[in-house]
């Protein structure tokens, strides 16, 4: 049975590149289909991607975010390769990457434009720093060395795309998505990526400051929830540290004096080691959830599979 591919293309107000690029993967992924879906815009992008000959939806709620769980949640394929409808990702590479999911050697394939030419097309000083901040950042909480976390050019296997809670409502979606994959040990490729800046009068709709805080909350927010032990211990040991740095220096004066003369300095050094207690606690009973869920997801993922082998039977 053939394998089915399908293009994702999550667009805002790209009447200026959206006709090339349906057209240009059209080209070289004869078999796919290619669907676009208008987030709202007001310049007539769907209609220049319909006359393209995309299949062209809609999601009503703005924000990238909104339109992956959409699409996520609405189409069947086999893979899946997501490009931005800016056309700043190059044709030449989506065979590849469609292949390395279809063959079963990735389930993400992450089309890696900060290993080739990102920081020199790339006119926006603050998304260079944005971006390699996000990269160290993932890369030292999760352990891991992936060259881009915030790529729009991705391929999944359907076995991910069905997997993955969308949680993401903006420009933080590529984030979620990479901690997910890592956090539950998905299979994961990277590949070079040739990143052209945007043609001229195309303007990005990533604002620098709201959006790159938004990519730093959701940071923070999964390594909570990914990673709670780590978390709360972090916190936990600030406040020991504080408890001590008021502590001690009461402790020796008793010993030295026999006298507790500042008492009010006891009180807040028992009050942050019984929170930095709790907190400690807190983060052992998390994390032995969080591997519960962990578990229950691989018997999720066993169970599609099964449902996979037995339609391809059928």
């Amino acid at each position: 049975m053939e394998k089915k591919i399908a293009v994702l293309i999550p667009c805002y107000n790209e009447a200026k590149t959206i006709e090339k690029v349906v057209k240009d993967y059209k080209e070289v992924l004869p078999e796919a289909n290619i669907y676009v879906y208008d987030n709202n815009s007001v310049d007539g992008t769907d209609k220049i991607a319909l006359a393209a000959g995309a299949i062209v939806r809609y999601e009503y709620r703005q924000g990238k975010g909104n339109v992956i769980r959409s699409m996520f949640r609405d189409i069947d394929a086999d893979c899946y390769l997501m490009i931005d409808g800016d056309d700043t990702y190059p044709k030449e590479n989506a065979r590849e990457m469609c292949d390395l999911v279809l063959n079963g050697r990735a389930d993400m394939v992450i089309g890696d434009r900060l290993s080739s030419t990102y920081f020199t097309e790339n006119k926006r000083p603050f998304h260079n720093l944005g971006n390699k901040m996000v990269r160290f950042l993932i890369n030292k909480i999760f352990k891991n060395k992936i060259k881009d976390i915030m790529t729009g050019y991705r391929a999944f296997s359907r076995e991910f795309v069905k997997g993955f809670p969308v949680l993401s409502k903006g420009f933080e979606i590529e984030t979620e998505m990479t901690i997910h994959a890592v956090d539950k040990n998905y299979k994961l490729v990277e590949i070079p990526v040739t990143y052209r800046d945007r043609p001229e009068g195309s303007v990005s709709k990533l604002n620098t400051y709201s959006d790159g805080f938004k990519v730093l909350r959701t940071i923070a927010t999964l390594f909570k929830e990914y990673k709670p032990a780590f978390f709360f211990n972090i916190i936990s040991f600030i406040f020991a540290a504080f408890s001590l740095v008021l502590g001690i220096p009461v402790v020796v004066e008793y010993f030295k004096t026999g006298l507790v003369p500042r008492f009010p300095s006891l009180i807040v050094s028992c009050i942050f080691l019984v929170i930095a207690l709790l907190l400690w606690i807190t983060g052992i009973i998390l994390q032995v959830i969080v591997k519960k869920d962990k578990q229950q997801y691989e018997l999720y993922l066993n169970l599609l599979r099964s449902i996979k082998d037995e339609n391809i039977q059928k």
